[in-house]
């Protein structure tokens, strides 16, 4: 999925949209990049002189990533981020990087599903974690 894609399917626009490309990869699996170029908002004050990715980004990103694994079961849905949990941050992701994504759902009850994600950057592990969603009707908003 490309942008415009990921669009119907997470309610991200304009500078919240983090992710630029993500496919489901296996029935429970799917894999995302984000380039970064340098000239995201988040890296403005980030440091100011030796800019880096903030870490809460890398979770969104791998959070919005791992939304195509439930596109079809949310299609009446939106995807809310419940939680986070066990995140370890391994290496910095710099402007420049292509920032790669690789996430597994591992469970769901009900409207709550789980799942873990890695992110990396030319094959070195930078963050892992595991988070959780909770899918809301569009029409209970």
């Amino acid at each position: 999925m490309n942008k415009e894609e990921l669009m119907q399917i997470i309610p991200h626009r304009n500078s919240m949209l983090l992710v630029d490309e993500a496919t489901k990869t296996g029935e429970n699996t799917c894999e995302g990049k984000k380039y970064i170029t340098g000239n995201e908002w988040f890296l403005d004050g980030h440091f100011p002189g030796n800019p880096v990715v903030p870490g809460v980004i890398l979770c969104e990103m791998m959070a919005q990533a791992s939304s195509v694994i439930i596109a079809e079961k949310s299609s009446e849905c939106i995807p809310y981020f419940t939680g986070l949990d066990k995140v370890k941050f391994r290496s910095k992701v710099l402007p420049g990087d292509t920032f790669e994504i690789k996430c597994e759902l591992t469970d769901h009850k009900r409207n709550f599903y789980f799942a873990k994600g890695k992110g990396y950057v030319n094959g070195k592990l930078c963050v892992s974690a595991e988070f959780s969603f909770a899918l809301v009707d569009k029409n209970l908003l």
